[in-house]
């Protein structure tokens, strides 16, 4: 799937674009004489079976068990690791791999006695219907996915409740944070599936990223008589890295951000603003921690080379061009006034801006308050962010609009002129869903949505009228982003939009903001990914309505575990979120819902009129929006004038330009580290080990990303509730402490050195 960033990021172009398994039976070859047992798209014909047996048992009790406690352990360790510095998302590829070999273990073992259940009439039951077979396995997938918000870690409404109970310091009660969650995570299902025929069943609508799991459950599933087996890789590594992570989640914390450059220079702020991996630009910053690794921006090991190429060119423009130019070269904005690298909020000598003092009793925005303490202002690194996020907004549409545009016009024609592949032809064996079930849906949760908002409006401000508007935008845009991600495998997000929208047209309340912008963008973005699974379910001929159900049951389960581990932990930790509070080596600073509170004050409560617009010092952050749009036509204008040089067209302004988008949160320290490893995974291994890497790239990363999960829970259970921790230099963070402070003259900030 796809990372977004809590605040900002429009768009994460997939690093799932990338080549298909195919098996040398398969490889070159097609599976059929018959041209109606093709699929138009070739990566399908490598990649899909044409093949479905019908009979293959799916409503199994391994399916349930190992379903039921995946989707419970992903949403419960997605929601405990949302909170920490370095977040680490456990994704559907862990379950696919971590669950194979329970699932054999569970065919030998479980009694095939069958029995008959009351009410089922002479129908037979069992345990243990025959061998663990490939559509279970991908039932269990699914399931387990609705537990990580479908890839996107946990739910994106958890932030509002954080926001209100940590930031904002005011009260919302466990039953609105539910109703918030699950509303928002299952609204998008109702119109998802009344097109699903318009997107899931042409052909042409293919889902590029589906392919890399149906590759890998082929891949899974096929006869395994290597000496070294998949499953016994798996455990291995899983043990060495659960063993490794107590050092540096434990031991040796400072191993986690190994800034070399403030080490040598430690009281030169210049030195430490260029070497710290977390508050800096990151030059040199390494890392020995698979959570930094692989947090933010997902494994590197499943993104293909060829994306990490785009993502480090624009990384490297945007960190180590155009911002050290416009701090220490044209001091844009009084940048050198605050910290080169900072999601915070600061006043205009550089000191923290106080939130609280300008947020009346009705929870809005006092004006007086507000002119007393003057503008808000934010680094130059935020600032550009920002920037950065509106041209890729404008990029984005412009980019699909030219060098797709036909494509996808051609496809969705297709879509309604061409013959039922083979894949939809096998499909009309199984009951399809009738589409009362989703109307019905769709009417319930709009129903209880309109109640939340009308009756609990007090704890989420936002009016009646606002959920139908944002309801209206994102079903708006969930057909046309489902034909882009379908047929290009990118998928534009609505978080800005949206959350500008409210913000010109409601400004000073900052719950009512963020609550129109998860409700528009996250309908949406579960939308796009309940047909993303349905594409899944309709190449692994997964009978629809075991689909269906195992998608709800999924996010009504996730939801609640969602809300229950957040309530736990914000009630239990303390001063979690406050990392000027906590102390150097906590790992409860939730920077994500830092991003996300400080999104909420700059459209919702101060509104972007006094940010972005003519009341505020950064309104010319919106040519960004031309300079964005108009990018991809001067690429695409090359392109024509000179089209025998291929590497013109590989030029993705959306993916340069949104390279820094999960910034942040995230910081160079994780983004050197994710290009390091992803460029000798996929460049160097995928090259020159090219068998070992198709056996086991993957597998090595549900491995680790498993065994870092693990651990981290044992330590916080063990150790972190008991708040036994060590206190040595290597415990004492990154040793970067000049790293946060400012450059300019005159301006005083506590712990920094005169100017």
């Amino acid at each position: 799937m796809y990372s977004i960033a809590p605040s900002h990021s429009l768009i994460w172009p997939s690093c799932f674009t990338m080549g298909t398994y195919q098996p040398e039976s398969l490889a070159g070859a097609t599976n059929s004489d018959n041209d109606d047992d093709e699929s138009p798209i070739e990566e399908v014909r490598l990649t899909v079976t044409n093949t479905d047996d019908p009979t293959l048992p799916v409503w199994t009790f391994r399916m349930w068990f190992l379903g039921l406690f995946s989707c419970c352990l992903l949403s419960f360790l997605n929601q405990f690791f949302s909170y920490r510095t370095e977040p680490l998302i456990i994704t559907q590829i862990t379950v696919q791999v971590a669950t194979l070999p329970i699932g054999h273990f569970l065919a030998t073992v479980l009694p095939t006695t069958k029995f008959r259940l009351p009410g089922f009439g002479s129908r037979l039951f069992s345990l243990n219907p025959g061998p663990f077979n490939m559509k279970e396995h991908v039932l269990i997938s699914i399931f387990a996915n609705a537990g990580s918000a479908f890839g996107n870690g946990s739910a994106y409404a958890v932030g509002i409740v954080t926001i209100i109970k940590v930031f904002y310091r005011r009260n919302i009660s466990f039953l609105a944070g539910w109703l918030l969650i699950i509303t928002t995570q299952v609204l998008g299902y109702g119109w998802a599936g009344l097109l699903r025929k318009y997107v899931v069943e042409p052909a042409h609508m293919w889902w590029p990223s589906t392919l890399v799991q149906v590759s890998l459950f082929r891949a899974l599933h096929e006869k395994d008589d290597q000496r070294m087996s998949r499953a016994k890789f798996f455990l291995i590594a899983l043990i060495c890295s659960f063993c490794w992570y107590l050092v540096p989640g434990y031991l040796f914390s400072t191993l986690t951000s190994i800034s070399w450059i403030c080490w040598a220079f430690s009281k030169s702020v210049t030195a430490q603003q260029i070497g710290s991996g977390m508050r800096g630009l990151g030059l040199g910053a390494i890392t020995l921690d698979w959570s930094a690794v692989a947090s933010f921006l997902f494994s590197p090991l499943i993104c293909p080379f060829f994306a990490i190429v785009n993502v480090f060119a624009g990384y490297m423009l945007i960190i180590y061009i155009v911002i050290p130019i416009a701090y220490w070269g044209f001091d844009l904005y009084g940048a050198s006034k605050f910290p080169i690298f900072s999601s915070h909020l600061f006043t205009s000598q550089g000191q923290k801006y106080d939130i609280s003092a300008i947020v009346n009793d009705k929870f809005e925005l006092d004006i007086g308050k507000y002119e007393e303490q003057g503008r808000i202002h934010i680094s130059m690194f935020f600032a550009l962010t920002y920037g950065f996020g509106f041209a890729t907004i404008a990029s984005t549409i412009t980019h699909v609009a030219l060098f797709y545009g036909r494509e996808i016009y051609e496809r969705f024609q297709a879509s309604y002129k061409g013959k039922e592949d083979i894949h939809t032809r096998l499909m009309r064996k199984y009951k399809d869903i009738p589409s009362w079930w989703f109307n019905t849906l769709l009417l319930v949760t709009l129903a209880v949505s309109l109640i939340l908002c009308i009756f609990l409006n007090n704890q989420v401000q936002m009016p009646w009228w606002g959920l139908l508007f944002a309801s209206a935008i994102a079903f708006m845009f969930t057909l046309p982003i489902s034909i882009i991600t379908a047929t290009t495998n990118q998928t534009p997000g609505l978080n800005i939009i949206t959350e500008y929208v409210m913000g010109i047209i409601l400004p000073g309340r900052p719950i009512a903001n963020v609550c129109f912008k998860v409700y528009g963008y996250m309908s949406m973005s579960q939308a796009v990914s309940f047909l993303s699974d349905f594409k899944l379910g309709h190449y692994m001929k997964i009978p629809p309505r075991s689909m269906f159900l195992v998608q709800f049951l999924g996010t009504i389960i996730s939801g609640t575990i969602n809300i229950s581990v957040a309530w736990w932990l914000l009630n239990s930790i303390e001063n979690i979120c406050q990392d000027d509070l906590l102390p150097p080596d906590s790992p409860w600073t939730c920077p994500g819902d830092r991003v996300f509170f400080d999104a909420s004050v700059i459209w919702g409560l101060v509104g972007p009129k006094r940010i972005f617009g003519t009341l505020g010092s950064y309104s010319s952050m919106n040519w960004f929006f031309l300079g964005g749009a108009v990018g991809p036509v001067l690429v695409w204008l090359l392109h024509k004038v000179f089209p025998t040089q291929s590497w013109i067209p590989l030029i993705n302004l959306p993916v340069l330009l949104g390279a820094t988008g999960s910034m942040p949160p995230a910081t160079p320290l994780n983004y050197n580290a994710w290009v390091i490893v992803g460029t000798i995974f996929n460049f160097f291994i995928f090259r020159y080990r090219k068998q070992w890497w198709q056996r086991y790239n993957y597998i090595l990363s549900a491995a680790l990303d498993a065994g870092v999960a693990f651990m981290a829970v044992l330590l916080y259970f063990s150790l972190g509730m008991e708040n036994k921790g060590l206190t040595w230099w290597g415990t004492n963070g990154e040793h970067c402490e000049l790293a946060t402070c400012p450059t300019a003259k005159g301006i005083a900030v506590d712990g920094c050195p005169a100017r």
